[in-house]
Formats: structure tokens, sequence, C-alpha cells
């Protein structure tokens, strides 16, 4: 009996996990270049109560009796597919249009981090940065600087391969990085991800390099890439886990009902 109870906490505590993840996509459903997550579910151990046996030329085959002993997170997936494309007419709002991510530099010559999210802007000192003022890369993973000179920009331009033109002259190309295993990476917060060793190491390419992640890959100036969260899932999905959590809790009453019995029947 005291199986079931634990079995029990166990769907609680994990579709807690499950209900944490929903509410964090629904937070951040108007979060610019968000991914969603979701929560995944298995079955913890069996204890075996009788062993399976193969039929003899006297008796018959034995199936196995076993009894879960509850459930566990397999894993939170990060859903990589493409947001929508929001229109804003500013040049340095990028979108980027299927695979890769753009490269991020916190500190100059500092480690990378990687980005959907495309608000640029240019600071005092003329380098590309994002609204955290971290410094956006170009496919040779350097900073980019748009003008030593800043006050004397006067047209700036980006192509769909990621060219940026400077009054009239072409600069350097924006870099975006693909993974093998893009659902790999690590979240490292303010809408930013690490390379991990489930990730495998970038590859960091201008967009629409023959032979490369980003061959049919476009930047988009003017457009932000929008979250990917589907509210009509995380409703059913909060819904599902909500009745999973209550489902569980039962058992645990139900199982200290059982016991409850135990104890009174020496009356």
């Amino acid at each position: 009996m005291l199986r079931s109870l634990y079995s029990g906490v166990s769907g609680m505590k994990n579709h807690q996990i499950r209900m944490d993840t929903i509410g964090n996509n629904v937070a951040n459903v108007n979060t610019t270049g968000f991914k969603s997550a979701r929560c995944n579910f298995q079955d913890l151990l069996s204890q075996t109560l009788r062993s399976p046996s193969a039929p003899t030329g006297t008796t018959g085959g034995v199936n196995p009796g076993q009894v879960g002993l509850g459930m566990t997170v397999a894993g939170i997936a990060n859903n990589m597919e493409q947001g929508g494309m929001q229109t804003t007419g500013r040049t340095l709002d990028l979108a980027i249009q299927g695979n890769g991510f753009f490269v991020i530099h916190k500190n100059a010559g500092g480690d990378a981090y990687y980005t959907r999210e495309g608000i640029f802007y240019m600071d005092a000192d003329g380098y590309l940065v994002n609204s955290n003022g971290y410094y956006v890369c170009d496919d040779g993973g350097n900073e980019i600087q748009l003008s030593a000179t800043p006050e004397t920009v006067g047209y700036i331009s980006i192509s769909d391969t990621g060219m940026i033109t400077v009054d009239g002259v072409d600069l350097v190309t924006l870099g975006l990085a693909t993974f093998p295993n893009v659902t790999g990476m690590l979240r490292a917060g303010q809408n930013l991800y690490q390379e991990s060793g489930a990730s495998g190491i970038p590859d960091v390419q201008p967009p629409g390099t023959v032979g490369t992640g980003v061959a049919n890959s476009r930047i988009n100036s003017g457009y932000l890439e929008m979250s990917n969260v589907d509210l009509t899932d995380e409703f059913v999905n909060m819904i599902t886990t909500q009745r999973g959590y209550q489902a569980n809790a039962r058992t645990i009453t139900t199982s200290d009902q059982m016991l409850q019995e135990l104890l009174e029947i020496k009356r």
C-alpha cells in the first residue's frame, strides 16, 4: 500500500515540474525569439513480484508480475521551430528566416553566446550591440564595428545574406551559427543559448552559404521573430497537467483511507 503513496507523490512532484514548464512558456508568449519547451515523462523501475518463466514440456509459460514505483521527468526538450514574423520597419531589427543563431559576445573577445532575438543598436563607439549591450559578431567571430565615428554614419542597410552596408560601402557580413543537435543547447537567460556537449560544435557561416546548415537561411531587416509559443497547446497541456496532478493527489488520499481502515480493524 505504501508503494501507491510514493507513486502518487512522484506524480504530483513531476506534474508540478511540467506545470512550471508550461507557466514559463505562457509567460514568454510575447518574448522576441523565445523557443518553447516541453516536459516529457517516463516511468520509474518496477518491482518484480513474480519472475517470468518459459514453457516446458509439462507446464505453460508464466508472465512476469511487476508493480511500478511511480514516474519521473525524462527530459525537458526545447522546441526550435520557427516563430512568426513581426514587421517593425526598423533597419537594425533583424529576423532569421530558417536555421541559425546570431553570435553574441557579452564582453569583447569573450565566450560566444547564441540568440534568435534580433533587436540590435549601434552604441556610442559604433559597435553593433543587442538590448543588453552585448556585441554582435560577424561570420569570422569578430565584434562588428559599424563606424569608428558613429556620429557621421548616414545610411545603414542589411541584405538578406547578412551583408551590412554603411553609406553605400559593404562593410561586413553577419554570421549565423548552426549546431549538429540544436535542441541540446543550454539556455543562458536573456534570450541567449550556449554550446553544450549535447549540442555539438557550432558552425558559423554567412546566411545562404551553399552546403551548410544556413544554405536556405535569410536575414529579414525590419522584422523580428516572435515567440513560437502556441497558447492553444499550452492551455490544453495546462488542463491535462492539472487533471494529472489531481489524480495523483486522489491516489494519495485513497491510499491514506485504506491505511485508516487497516488501523481501525483492531477496535
